[in-house]
Formats: C-alpha cells, sequence, structure tokens
C-alpha cells in the first residue's frame, strides 16, 4: 500500500466517518442505499461501510472531454445522486486549454471522461494522474458488478497501457459479442413533407438536395414563423474537422471519422482517406453542403450557434432534415407535431453505406477513470459501479426508474407518461414535480427541465444497442420496446411504414445497406511527438476554418479556391505528415481486427 498524503488523508477521513457512524446512533439519516448490487462491494454489510454511507455530503468533480456542460450537476440528477449516494458532481468541460492546465497542476479530478483512448490518457497514464483500479483491491472491493459483467473490459484496459496497469473501462459496453449499437445516422427527414411530393425518388446527395429544396417550397416557415432549412450545424463539437460534414461522410460513405483522426478510415478495407483528399469522402460531403448552402437550405447561425441553441429550432420544426436521430426525430416527434400529422422518419438514399458501431465486451476508446489526487476513490468507484447497472445505463438514457420508466409484469420496458413526454422533448419542463424516493422515502420537488437533469459527464457505459440482462430480450434502446411500437401515431406514419415495410426506425435501418465498424478494445492511438503534435494542431485549424468558409462559397470558383488555399496551407503546415501517421495507425488498427 503506498503511503502517499493523499492516502493518508483519505484514512483520516474513513476513521472520522467510521467514529461518526458509531456516535451518531440518533441520526435520523437512512443509509445511502442498502442493495447490495447497487452497492456492491463491501467485504461484509454493505450497510456498515463508512465510505459508501456517508453522512456529510461529497463533492465530486468530473473533468470530461465529451461535454458542453460547465458547473454543478442539476435537476432530477442531482437530485438521485444526492438521494442515492449523497454525493454532489461539479462538471467541467474540456475547454480553454483546460486539460492542459489540469495536467499542469498534477490533478485532473476525481472523474475522468476521456474523449478517447489516445495520446492524451496516455499521457496522464504516463505521468501518474489516474487511480490504479486494483490498488487496495478498489474495483474487487467496490465495483463488484464491473468486475462480474465486463472482465474483458478491464483486461482492454489494462492492455493500452504501458505499465500494464488498470487506470479505467471503456464505455459502449456489451456483456457478449455479436451485437452492434443502434443506429444513430438514421437521417430523418420530414415525412408528412416528403408524402405530400409523392415519394421521389432518392438515389444519392443530389437527389436528397432536391428533395429538401422542394420541401422548403411547400414548407417555408416553422412552428415559430421563421424561415426552415435543410440543416441547422453547429461547430462546437468540431475537432480535427468539421463535425457535422465529418459525420455526413460517415453517414453516406459507411466510413469512421473519429480515429485515427484527420480523416476518414474504411473498416472493411482499412484504408485512410485524408480530409484533404481530392473527391474524397470528407470533400464530397463539404460540396454537399456548399450546395445546400447555395439552395438557401443551410441555417446562416451554423457557423456561431451551438448545440444547445439548434435544438429548438429542429423542435419548432425550423429544420426538415437530420442525419442524427438525437438531433433530429427525437426533437421534433413531439405530441403537438404528430397531433398535426408532422413527423421525421429515416429515407436512407439508395447509394448509401450507413456506418454502424461494432459493440465489444472491451467497449470502445472512451475511457471512464478516476483522478490519482483523489480523497474518496471509494465513493467514485461506487458512483461508477452503479452507472454500469442496467438501471445505472437506463438512468443516462431515460431518467429516474418509477418515475420516467420501469419494467412491466412481462419484463417489458415502457416509459411512464411523465418519461414519455421527456422522451419526445427534452426540453420538458419539471418544475413541480414530486418524486419519493424508494431507498430513503424522501419526497423531492424537482425542478428544471430533463435535459437539464441528465447526467452531464456525457458518456455511457453500456451501448444502447446491448440486450438489457433486466428486461426481456429488449435491448436499452427504446425503438426495441414492445411498448414504444404500437400503431402508427398518424397518418404520415402510417405512410412511412407502408412505403418502408418496417414499423420502427431502427427496424428500418436493419434494412439498408450498412457497414459495421468493430470495436478494437485494445488499440489505442500512440502519443505524437511534440513536432507531430505541432503540425496537427495547425493542421486542424486550418481545415475547420476553411471548411466553413468553403460550406458558404457563393459558387464553384469560389469553393474550390478556398479548398485550394486551406490544401495548400494545410500542407505547409505539416498536413502529408499527419495524414501518413494516420495512414500507419489505421492499418495497426485493421490489423488488429
Amino acid at each position: 500500500m503506498k503511503t502517499t498524503t493523499k492516502k493518508l488523508m483519505a484514512l483520516l477521513l474513513s476513521t472520522v466517518m467510521l467514529l461518526s457512524l458509531l456516535a451518531g446512533c440518533t441520526s435520523n439519516n437512512p443509509p445511502a442505499n442498502s442493495d447490495p448490487v447497487s452497492n456492491p462491494g463491501s467485504s461484509t454489510n454493505p450497510d456498515d461501510d463508512p465510505l459508501l454511507n456517508n453522512d456529510e455530503t461529497i463533492n465530486l468533480t468530473v473533468f470530461s472531454q465529451t461535454t458542453n456542460w460547465s458547473g454543478a450537476q442539476s435537476g432530477w440528477g442531482a437530485t438521485l445522486l444526492k438521494d442515492k449516494f449523497n454525493i454532489e458532481l461539479t462538471i467541467i468541460p474540456d475547454t480553454n486549454g483546460a486539460y492542459q492546465t489540469r495536467m499542469e497542476s498534477k490533478d485532473l479530478g476525481d472523474i475522468i471522461v476521456w474523449g478517447s483512448n489516445g495520446d492524451e490518457y496516455a499521457a496522464a497514464v504516463k505521468q501518474g494522474l489516474l487511480f490504479d483500479w486494483d490498488e487496495e483491491d478498489l474495483v474487487n472491493t467496490y465495483g463488484k458488478y464491473i468486475v462480474e459483467t465486463f472482465p474483458n473490459a478491464l483486461a482492454a484496459n489494462k492492455a493500452i497501457n504501458s505499465d500494464g496497469k488498470l487506470y479505467g473501462i471503456a464505455g459502449e459496453l456489451a456483456d457478449r459479442e455479436g451485437q452492434h449499437s443502434a443506429f444513430i445516422y438514421d437521417w430523418g427527414i420530414r415525412w408528412d413533407l416528403y408524402q405530400q411530393l409523392g415519394h421521389p425518388e432518392v438515389k444519392n446527395l443530389d437527389d436528397l438536395a432536391d428533395v429538401l429544396g422542394q420541401m422548403k417550397e411547400i414548407c417555408p416557415t416553422g412552428d415559430d414563423g421563421r424561415p426552415t432549412y435543410a440543416f441547422s450545424i453547429w461547430p462546437d463539437w468540431d475537432g480535427e474537422m468539421v463535425m457535422y460534414v465529418k459525420s455526413m461522410a460517415s453517414a453516406y460513405y459507411g466510413y469512421h471519422g473519429d480515429v485515427p483522426g484527420m480523416g476518414l478510415y474504411d473498416p472493411t478495407t482499412g484504408t485512410f482517406y485524408g480530409s484533404l483528399e481530392e473527391n474524397g469522402p470528407y470533400l464530397e460531403s463539404l460540396k454537399f453542403f456548399n450546395k445546400l448552402y447555395r439552395m438557401g437550405l443551410i441555417d446562416p447561425d451554423s457557423m456561431t450557434q451551438t448545440y444547445d441553441q439548434m435544438m429548438p429550432k429542429m423542435t419548432k420544426g425550423n429544420c426538415l432534415m437530420s442525419i442524427f436521430d438525437y438531433a433530429g426525430s427525437n426533437l421534433f416527434n413531439t405530441p403537438e407535431h404528430i397531433a398535426e400529422n408532422k413527423i421525421m422518419m429515416p429515407l436512407v438514399p439508395e447509394e448509401a453505406n450507413v456506418i454502424v458501431y461494432g459493440l465489444s465486451t472491451g467497449g470502445n476508446n472512451r475511457i471512464w477513470s478516476i483522478g490519482n489526487n483523489t480523497l474518496y476513490p471509494e465513493k467514485c468507484m461506487q458512483l461508477l459501479n452503479w452507472l454500469h447497472t442496467p438501471e445505472g445505463a437506463m438512468t443516462i438514457w431515460y431518467g429516474i426508474k418509477g418515475l420516467m420508466w420501469d419494467y412491466d409484469e412481462n419484463g417489458g420496458t415502457y416509459f411512464t407518461e411523465l418519461g414519455q413526454a421527456c422522451a419526445n422533448d427534452p426540453s420538458y419542463d419539471l418544475t413541480g414535480v414530486e418524486w419519493t424516493s424508494p431507498e430513503t422515502g424522501k419526497t423531492y420537488t424537482l425542478d428544471g427541465t430533463f435535459n437539464d437533469g441528465m447526467i452531464q459527464a456525457n458518456n455511457v457505459t453500456w451501448g444502447s444497442g446491448a440486450k438489457n440482462p433486466e428486461a426481456n430480450g429488449e435491448s436499452f434502446h427504446k425503438s426495441t420496446w414492445v411498448s414504444q411500437m404500437g400503431e402508427p401515431k398518424n397518418e404520415a406514419d402510417a405512410d412511412w411504414r407502408e412505403f418502408t415495410g418496417a414499423i420502427g426506425a431502427q427496424s428500418y435501418m436493419e434494412t439498408v445497406n450498412y457497414r459495421i465498424n468493430p470495436t478494437v478494445s485494445d488499440f489505442s492511438l500512440p502519443e505524437r511527438d511534440a513536432e507531430l503534435d505541432l503540425k496537427w494542431n495547425q493542421c486542424k485549424d486550418c481545415i475547420k476554418n476553411g471548411t466553413w468558409n468553403a460550406m458558404y462559397a457563393k459558387d464553384d470558383a469560389e469553393f474550390d479556391a478556398i479548398v485550394n488555399q486551406m490544401r495548400a496551407d494545410a500542407e505547409a503546415y505539416g498536413y502529408n505528415d499527419c495524414v501518413e501517421w494516420c495512414k500507419e495507425q489505421s492499418q495497426i488498427k485493421f490489423s488488429m481486427q
């Protein structure tokens, strides 16, 4: 056992807490959780473990590379975590140099959510900033559900660490192989408008642009009287490329755009296409968006707005399409729109090859870790362990069990009336809703929207397409629930079902051309050296800025000029070296598939 200052302080804390419990028999506070499954890990009775059942509220800092949220966890999520574990979360996003600042201070936070298992994660391992889950038997004691259900994920994490130790667990997990995640690229389109147009053929992106233009003609404004656009895009998720342009290429060509980074990867051949490759998938996707812009079909706010500012536009009908289900149909298909015979449903172009991500027992490249400076490793592990239970995973997506969702007598998953309202509209206001905890018996009055209360670390544990072991053959994704099938929601939905022969979005997506991108759990990008990293960051900024400028080009000549200048500038920064590195990593990844 390491005798660090941190450990001594943690020991002192646990001693004080234990004495408090022994002396505090008159306390009216019940244990935070009396369920051994939710509180796995004490060697005797979980109710007697002072490191799990703390009288004083503990604040845990969560540093997340995948969130836009900054500040205290709020809403129903804060209420649930306070009641269940007596913890509060403070979320710190990776913005404005936060990663570098926290690395320099040698304190990443109590819990860390990594956007990938690449060089930044590897640097934290190398510098000893992550807690070893095997130290003092932490994971076996306080993470029993993880240990019993996801041993391959723990082994995969050890395999990518230079010292072979255990520093976390990946997301998007399955408890058995052979499954893929839900389709997030679902090509949702205003089907009621498409129906009015007589179902014109959509073979490729050019056909799609024509159809979207016709939709704009028959539906020029949304619910609020403001103009409609084919797409409303947001830049705050941009990385090495403009996220939405890259994602369209993934949705249409079936190529993976996150790893290795500066381009797109074909999981069926191992071929890597640099983002600036002439006639390559990224630039072809960019041409499509520029065409839409010149047709007046791109929201002019796209270059400056945030995702949160885009959401109400989709909810109010100002967008005719989204390639993402969470940013499209999930927002548009409100009870009000359904009652008005409006609906957004999938329409995949005939020549498209949609990408869907394979699920693995080892997980993906996003990692949950615990910081090595935390005073509360046991509490962090308790929370992570619960998030990896089916109830925890369902909570991440759908809210509080019993209040927003539950299982019926046959093991089928269903939404309560309140949960359905939140699923239909994540901005649903929960102010004044009362919830009585089944564990503590306390009654709380909630506030904020459903979205406000979602666990703002913005990472998942189980993959949404994985089978839920607590349900009767259903996966975590709501589209697979029998309770969500039912009769057509309106006449437009009935028309979509007749046209496609499907009864739901996910079942339809299984009938189109798609590619599975296998999850390679033990693959991670090596740390780039300082020289390459400088080139990388300069190229990244150059490509993002050039992409946005080209999207807004007024004609072909201006588009070509901007792209040529972007390519010349990027090559001067060292773009070719970056792409060569990506190609090398692609071949390594492909060989490991």
